[in-house]
């Protein structure tokens, strides 16, 4: 038999405006059930005090996101190589 450990966390219902544009994104990106997870994993580590190392620790064990912030500072240095020419 296998147990697994589910944090369970209380919930608040709020009522938020967005732009249409920011609303349709996140609907077309997101999906229709994920958009208040979405938005609380962002807010979270700026918010929840003591929760930045856990917020940190999650960006950082996603990859594909390091290897696109990686990518992206690479390109910033090399277009400052073109500046200074």
């Amino acid at each position: 038999m296998t147990y697994r450990y589910v944090e369970v966390t209380q919930m608040k219902k709020i009522t938020i405006t967005l732009d249409d544009d920011v609303y349709h994104g996140l609907h077309a990106t997101i999906g229709r059930g994920n958009i208040s997870r979405f938005l609380s994993n962002i807010a979270r580590p700026h918010v929840v005090q003591g929760d930045i190392a856990a917020g940190y620790a999650a960006m950082a064990a996603d990859t594909e996101r390091e290897a696109e912030a990686s990518a992206w500072s690479e390109a910033l240095m090399h277009d400052g190589d073109h500046a200074a020419h």
